[in-house]
């Protein structure tokens, strides 16, 4: 007699609970398509291109988009806009535009001046990556380049001899010269 009226029961709960399994699939499905149709593919393919890389759908979409914006763009010390840029004005800008935080000016106290530093193997993109002078001792940690960390061994940086450009953190002039990764809260 028991087994009869738990069956029934059972039956009984579905149909209440299909209501609230359609809606659940149904808010689910609408927020993934609506954030799929804000996103500007063209404009992805061709940050792509310049970048030199595939930009996924999980990836930084802000953060690829502006940097090949600035592919390119001269090398000027002491320039911080489209004319000429060095290395630590385009993290400053960067960071300003993509994450809305202001990061100091200079390279060695952007270096400073991190939340947290970081190794190699740890980057995230929109990492600082730091690289210090030729011949410098490392225990001195004194900074004169930094660049921003994409993916997949990739940074942007401003190079004084060819400008702005996306350069292998495994290239072994790159290697020699590495010190220490940064993060800032973003």
């Amino acid at each position: 007699m028991n087994r009869p009226f738990r069956r029934s029961a059972r039956r009984r709960s579905w149909p209440r609970l299909l209501p609230a399994l359609a809606l659940l699939l149904l808010l689910t499905s609408c927020s993934s398509t609506r954030r799929i149709a804000d996103i500007d593919f063209a404009q992805l393919v061709r940050a792509s291109q310049r970048l030199g890389f595939d930009i996924e759908y999980k990836d930084d979409h802000p953060l690829y988009v502006e940097s090949a914006s600035w592919i390119g763009t001269p090398y000027r010390y002491g320039g911080n806009d489209r004319h000429g840029v060095d290395c630590s004005g385009l993290s400053r800008h960067i960071y300003r535009v993509c994450y809305r935080t202001d990061i100091p000016r200079q390279s060695q106290q952007q270096y400073d001046d991190c939340d947290r530093h970081v190794r190699k193997r740890r980057l995230r993109p929109g990492d600082l990556v730091f690289f210090r002078q030729e011949g410098t001792r490392r225990i001195r940690r004194k900074v004169n380049h930094v660049g921003i960390y994409m993916k997949d061994g990739l940074f942007l940086h401003a190079s004084s001899s060819r400008g702005v450009m996306v350069s292998r953190l495994d290239n072994p002039y790159w290697r020699k010269l590495w010190l220490r990764g940064g993060r800032y809260r973003k």
